[in-house]
């Protein structure tokens, strides 16, 4: 069994089909065994998918700063709640407890999120496995920009090797358990080759 990181909107105002990725990404955590660990929020993505894995039985974490607890309302039956005193120290906490990352539907938060576990990722400062989560296509016009600075040399093709990208919560889930968790390096945007190829340590 895992501790499985998951980032997400908190906005209210989103189409119910990011809340269907949510729940079901929620309930997958909770049914494969696996402990839930997000930003602590009742509402929006991160709440549908606390709510869904809670309800299956699942261990959820919720990590917070103080400052957002009236805005984003942490449910009352967390497992446990973390409150921590700024958002810095909010994704320490979260990435400290976690075995895995798991991306849903987000804003700018989340991408940035995103951003820093991935690069993270690609450097070999940790060898976590990172799954995007995109079952109703809020991340299609990402993925295509991510293909455009590809192909124009800004990154090497490596970093898809870093991430799973998928519509499938089975898939997602199944990547996060099983991928390799050696150290991976990607000197720069013009390495050719595999990551395997590079030592870790």
């Amino acid at each position: 069994m895992i501790v499985i990181c998951l980032f997400g909107s908190a906005s209210k105002t989103i189409d119910e089909a990011n809340l269907e990725v949510a729940r079901a990404a929620g309930d997958g955590i909770a049914k494969r065994g696996h402990t839930l660990v997000y930003g602590g929020g009742g509402q929006s993505v991160m709440g549908a998918a606390e709510a869904a894995a809670r309800a299956a039985g699942g261990r959820t974490v919720g990590v917070i700063p103080e400052a957002l607890i009236e805005v984003e309302k942490p449910p009352a039956d967390l497992t446990e709640l973390i409150v921590t005193p700024d958002m810095r120290s909010r994704k320490k906490a979260m990435d400290e407890r976690s075995d895995a990352f798991l991306v849903l539907p987000g804003g700018i938060g989340t991408l940035e999120e995103l951003f820093e576990i991935w690069v993270a990722r690609t450097i070999g400062l940790h060898a976590k496995p990172l799954a995007i989560l995109d079952g109703a296509g809020h991340y299609s016009g990402l993925r295509r920009w991510l293909e455009e600075i590809v192909e124009q040399g800004f990154a090497s093709p490596l970093i898809w090797d870093a991430i799973r990208w998928t519509a499938d919560v089975d898939a997602a889930l199944d990547w996060l358990e099983t991928a390799p968790r050696e150290r991976i390096l990607l000197p720069s945007s013009e390495v050719a080759g595999k990551f395997a190829d590079w030592p870790t340590g």
